[in-house]
């Protein structure tokens, strides 16, 4: 009852909760298989493939690779080249392949594919491989490449199938292996191997079942506490109310365990497993972990501060495709072990928690002198009551759009001397993630592609002293730095990369390894003001005030186009965390005029209004930088030079000074584009001469309206009137006819400029 009540909020919690809420960090740049921005070194060869371990000597000078029936030694001590120095074939016979055929085995799965390859001393190696599905292990010569001796058998050393994963170590010459010790996979075992002396070899006691369908990560090795850590995951018999409910787990083992006297025989003493909650509050757990890497402390740090970065998944199709990366601290994996323990009912084979006599401490060291009744306790209470809750409280990064596979983390100082922690992911679908661990969140700094087609076999090897990755594919072997500076041309990009690996050198001119602390980088807040005229006014203060000329402000790359062609310009992207824009010389790009791609390019119609200067500009992080300029001209009108001095360059620059202010300051000299710019002197007179003249046509037709108008209503009409209110003598003057006049020898009157006028000038019927 009590178990279940504990239960209880799991359930509720798987049932009920969502995927994680976190936001997926975008790389900044990302660069395809075969771009230059990055420079890969690639070792091939017909016979090589599936190279599923890699082995690095402590120098970083040398590579052993374990492939596909093959031992290679590799000298990558050059930069841009790797060498073969020796090679060992190890294959399996015709008889061989012939017997894992009749077993019902596939032929390309019968080959001997090496799972085990470390160093056993100072002059040998020690290799494992499936051997046509008949595990072998030998001993080379690390010197000639060469096998020393005849291979052992390889059970509980190394699995039967090339796909079932496992784990290794050697310390003191003795070997440490997590894997399946039967053909079918359904003995899983911790062992130890090559004990001698009074140190006899032991392994797991698998009467109450130790370990439940386990699927081994990886295995780490604390010199302080003698103790050996296995990572894996397996079925959670503890969650009965799930079938098969996949959880993640550690397990330790005293490397000064050599068993029981009665009890345990030949058994681990100090065998103790815990659960890896990679979880956030009120979210889904991701469960199986997939790959983990440790993290030694810092000078002067105790062991309790060494982190382990691992990778999980989910088993759940709501969170198909996703990936966490957790961190967990030294400190609390103790404290999950020196807790209590669950005990298992083995009538029922169900575990509950209870308060019970603790006859002995369950993981503690030194228990091989201790009475049955202690072995006893130790051997039904294996599995720890509390969980390892991951350092910080949830997830230190998550991913929805990529699979994690294989990951290797690095402490790196910037030039502030704050440690910052580098991992280096490699997804499922072929690219490896450059990310940096910053207080607000992961920021991952670049993917680069390493290989094109999905591979179920790979394996990543970090080289701190040579500042390279390897990267085993089914093709060879991949080498890349950890850091490419160079890439960064300006101070800007150099510290919006954010790289703790590369800082901005103000007396070279360019973006180098950190080496020193004169150097401008912000890897926290990526503040491109604050670190470049930091990086410059110490250039300043120790090397004195810069000769050289200062560059000229770009005024555009010409482009002559055709009235009404569709015209398309082009705006290459910072990063892939930049946001374009596009400007205009005192104008406003209409939305019903340009139309803004997707890619950041601007599009129009070419027609007098469009066309002119245009800039476009890369926000990022606050800073905005100019990433392009255009001129966009008439191709039937050429537009003459300038004759006088650059004057409209000059206000162009101070179009650009004020579309883009701080990236005139910090973008150190790099002109895009000429600084030419043609007058329009000769066109804006002719424009101003045609408009002159068409406002003085239109004025002279307006007044010559307003004329005619006035006039018209002066002009006085002829009125019929009543005879009736006409005096005698009105009467008789409009009786007299033209004829009497004419006799008369006068005209009695005459129009003259619209009025009626009497020969003397004055009105008829007027008194003079």
């Amino acid at each position: 009852m009590e178990s279940g009540c504990r239960l209880l909020p799991i359930a509720v919690t798987l049932l009920c909760c969502v995927s994680s809420s976190v936001t997926t960090p975008t790389a900044r740049v990302s660069f395809p298989m075969g771009s230059r921005g990055r420079r890969l070194t690639r070792f091939s060869s017909a016979d090589v493939g599936n190279t599923t371990t890699l082995l690095l000597s402590d120098d970083g000078d040398t590579l052993f690779v374990g492939g596909r029936d093959i031992v290679l030694e590799l000298d990558v001590s050059l930069e841009d080249t790797i060498m073969l120095r020796n090679k060992l074939d190890w294959k399996p016979s015709e008889k061989d392949l012939e017997q894992c055929s009749m077993k019902g085995k596939k032929m390309t799965d019968c080959p001997n594919f090496i799972r085990v390859l470390l160093f056993l001393n100072a002059t040998h190696l020690y290799a494992c491989g499936t051997f046509a599905f008949s595990p072998r292990c030998i001993y080379i010569n690390s010197d000639t490449l060469t096998m020393s001796l005849k291979a052992d058998e390889g059970r509980g050393r190394c699995p039967y199938d090339p796909y079932q994963r496992n784990t290794a170590i050697i310390v003191d010459g003795e070997l440490y292996t997590g894997t399946v010790a039967d053909y079918r996979g359904n003995w899983p075992l911790i062992s130890r191997h090559l004990s001698e002396g009074s140190r006899v070899d032991l392994k797991l006691d698998d009467t109450l079942g130790w370990l439940e369908d386990p699927t081994f990560i990886s295995t780490t090795f604390i010199p302080d506490e003698g103790k050996i850590y296995f990572f894996f995951s397996e079925v959670g018999r503890e969650y009965d109310f799930v079938d098969k409910f996949i959880v993640s787990r550690v397990s330790q083992v005293c490397t000064s365990d050599v068993g029981g006297q009665r009890t345990l025989q030949r058994r681990w003493t100090t065998f103790a497993k815990a659960q890896l909650l990679c979880q956030a509050d009120g979210e889904l757990p991701y469960n199986v972990i997939q790959d983990i890497d440790s993290l030694a402390p810092t000078d002067g740090a105790t062991t309790d501060d060494t982190l382990f970065y691992g990778i999980f998944t989910s088993q759940w199709s709501i969170n198909s495709g996703l990936s966490a990366v957790c961190s967990f601290r030294m400190a609390d994996i103790r404290s999950a072990f020196s807790g209590s323990y669950k005990v298992l009912n083995r009538d029922t084979l169900q575990w509950s928690t209870r308060v019970q006599e603790r006859v002995a401490n369950p993981g503690q060291c030194g228990l091989h002198n201790a009475s049955d009744n202690a072995l006893r306790f130790v051997k039904e209470n294996f599995l720890a009551d509390d969980s390892v809750r991951p350092a910080g409280g949830g997830p230190t990064m998550v991913s929805t759009e990529h699979r994690y596979s294989h990951l290797a983390v690095q402490r790196v100082r910037a030039t502030d001397g704050v440690d910052y922690t580098v991992l280096f992911l490699l997804t499922e679908s072929g690219y490896l993630h450059k990310a940096v661990l910053l207080q607000s969140g992961a920021h991952v700094v670049e993917e680069v592609q390493v290989f094109l087609k999905p591979q179920p076999v790979k394996s990543l090897k970090l080289s701190i002293p040579k500042g390279s990755i390897y990267v085993g594919t089914s093709e060879g072997v991949l080498r890349l730095p950890t850091a490419n500076c160079s890439f960064y041309w300006t101070c800007a990009q150099c510290v919006l990369a954010r790289d703790p690996f590369c800082g901005w050198d103000a007396a070279r001119q360019a973006c180098v390894g950190v080496s020193g602390t004169h150097l401008g980088q912000d890897v926290e807040r990526g503040n491109v003001e604050k670190a470049c005229e930091s990086a410059t006014s110490m250039h300043r203060a120790r090397f004195g005030p810069s000769n050289l000329p200062a560059a000229p402000c770009p005024a555009g790359e010409q482009l002559s186009v055709s009235l009404h062609e569709v015209v398309r310009l082009p705006c290459p992207a910072a990063s892939r965390l930049s946001r374009q824009s596009w400007e205009r010389p005192n104008s406003r790009l209409s939305p019903e005029l340009y139309l803004h791609l997707d890619d950041g390019s601007l599009s129009f119609v070419a027609t007098p209004a469009t066309l002119g200067h245009y800039l476009c500009l890369s926000a990022e992080n606050g800073f905005r930088q100019t990433m392009a300029v255009y001129h966009v001209k008439q191709k039937s009108g050429p537009l003459p030079s300038p004759k006088g001095p650059t004057q409209p360059g000059r206000n162009l620059s101070v179009w650009m000074m004020k579309a883009a202010p701080n990236e005139a300051v910090y973008q150190d000299g790099d002109s895009l584009l000429s600084s030419q710019t043609p007058s329009y002197l000769k066109e804006l007179v002719a424009v101003s001469v045609l408009l002159v003249l068409s406002l003085s046509v239109l004025f002279t037709i307006l007044l010559y309206v307003v004329r005619e108008r006035w006039h018209s209503r002066t002009v006085p009409q002829q009125v019929v009137e009543d005879s009736g209110r006409r005096t005698p003598e009105e009467q008789e003057a409009l009786q007299v006819g033209p004829a009497q006049s004419k006799r008369n020898g006068h005209v009695q009157g005459a129009l003259s400029n619209g009025a009626l006028a009497a020969s003397n000038g004055h009105l008829p019927n007027t008194p003079i």
